[in-house]
């Protein structure tokens, strides 16, 4: 795919004004200066994240000026943003601070904080927390009362009875007043976001006198549908060790398996998504996810590992204790004609469509209807599906 059509439409949720806009200002050759902000009030960054990183980092390969911003002023303010109850702690801005610098280092496995074209490091406290008094009116006089109420979540808190302080009621006019201060062409952020970043277009245009682009990207879920997060204690971090890593992303529904291809990887979803309508296991796509996902955040020497573990530790528990045994009176066979010797498959259609819906292992080993000849030893596993095995005994 074209760059600039990869840019604006893999993995993205909404463009504002509008994605067409935004499209001419890029094919006109303009650099842009953009940023995400990131409120270190936790001390671990997550698969979550990565989809915006994955996104930084495009527009960083693009020539394009990128800000990694660390909220230690907005951390102290404390964003509501997905949250239905009022917090129970804020942070002072040391504690933000030391907690920012750890947010780097676990980013910098998928953006580039060096040669070429690094991205920026910049701290909102720099500017948040020298605002005077007069200032903080100019800023607060530019947003209607009206326009912060249009907010969903404020009128569920209101409907609901839930307090909402006005700590968190004026977060989306600091967030807004990011934008400003480093005078930025587009903000990126998680669709939750959304109404931070538009009050920051709103401020951008008020006072700079200029557009400001939005670009918001969906949210990376579980098969409930629940944020994969700090918030709601399912945190797949990207420090994880590459066994625990793989070990969970292979415990996600598996109705997450394509959303997690298209946002966290660069690869074709459409050929993915015809071989689960096929009815392929769902479980040899997820080890796949898997794979590439460790892979990108640590090396392929280490997802194999961290496979080989998984299949190790999986099957050691799938397996049963009592196999039946099959007495071969030869070590090479036809796939098809094994299985239907085993008594696995009643019939050759059976077991040419098991070997094509990639249902039948050897020792772990996934085999296709395209091998021609088996090699079998004495002690070898043969599994079809989830709950048949069988021992061969040479």
């Amino acid at each position: 795919m074209d760059p600039i059509d990869h840019l604006l439409t893999r993995g993205v949720d909404k463009i504002y004004p509008s994605r067409e806009v935004l499209e001419k200002v890029l094919r006109s050759g303009k650099k842009l200066r953009l940023y995400q902000g990131f409120d270190p009030t936790g001390t671990q960054l997550h698969i979550g994240h990565a989809v915006g990183f994955r996104k930084l980092r495009q527009w960083q390969d693009l020539g394009h000026e990128v800000i990694f911003l660390i909220g230690d002023g907005t951390g102290q303010a404390g964003d509501p943003s997905g949250k239905k109850t009022a917090r129970d702690k804020f942070f002072n801005r040391e504690e933000l601070r030391k907690n920012g610098k750890d947010y780097v280092l676990q980013s910098s496995k998928i953006m580039r904080f060096d040669e070429p074209n690094p991205v920026k490091i910049l701290y909102n406290g720099d500017w948040l927390n020298k605002l005077g008094l007069v200032e903080i009116l100019d800023i607060a006089g530019r947003i209607s009362f009206q326009q912060m109420l249009e907010r969903d979540l404020y009128q569920e808190r209101l409907k609901s009875g839930i307090t909402l302080s006005l700590r968190e009621f004026l977060y989306p006019i600091l967030q807004g007043y990011d934008s400003v201060a480093m005078q930025v062409d587009l903000e990126l952020g998680g669709s939750d976001q959304t109404f931070n970043m538009l009050v920051g277009r709103h401020l951008v245009k008020s006072i700079l006198g200029k557009e400001k682009f939005v670009m918001t990207v969906p949210l990376l879920t579980d098969a409930k549908g629940t944020k994969i997060g700090k918030t709601e204690g399912n945190v797949i971090g990207l420090t994880d060790a590459p066994n625990d890593f793989f070990g969970k992303i292979m415990a996600l529904g598996d109705d997450t398996i394509l959303n997690c291809f298209l946002l966290l990887t660069d690869l074709d979803v459409e050929p993915l998504k015809q071989r689960l309508e096929a009815g392929e296991n769902p479980m040899v796509l997820k080890k796949q996810l898997a794979f590439e996902l460790t892979k990108q955040l640590n090396s392929e020497e280490e997802a194999e590992q961290a496979q080989s573990a998984f299949e190790q530790t999986f099957h050691d528990r799938q397996r049963p204790t009592n196999i039946p045994e099959f007495a071969a009176k030869r070590s090479e066979w036809d796939p098809v004609e094994l299985l239907v010797a085993t008594s696995l498959a009643v019939s050759k259609s059976e077991a040419k469509r098991l070997l094509e819906q990639n249902a039948v292992e050897l020792n772990s080993s996934l085999i296709t209807s395209h091998v021609s000849l088996l090699t079998v030893s004495d002690g070898d596993i043969l599994k079809v599906g989830k709950k048949k095995f069988l021992k061969v005994r040479i």
